[in-house]
């Protein structure tokens, strides 16, 4: 009777997704040259819309006159 192998063949790993700063900096220059524009951003400021229900204001004391 023929052995069942312990573990079976994985896929192999796809190669990590890394850039180095020399390719990127390549795909700004082209990016740039083509026409497009960088904004800078305040720190601070999210692009992520807000989600979150309006808080309910609370109601103005009323005066005794």
């Amino acid at each position: 009777m023929a052995k069942k192998p312990l573990r079976t063949a994985g896929k192999k790993k796809p190669p990590a997704a890394v850039e180095t700063s020399s390719s990127l900096d390549d795909k700004v220059k082209a990016f740039l040259e083509a026409g497009g524009e960088i904004e800078q951003i305040k720190s601070g400021v999210s692009g992520q819309a807000n989600m979150a229900a309006p808080k309910a204001k609370a109601a103005a004391p009323k005066s005794s006159n």
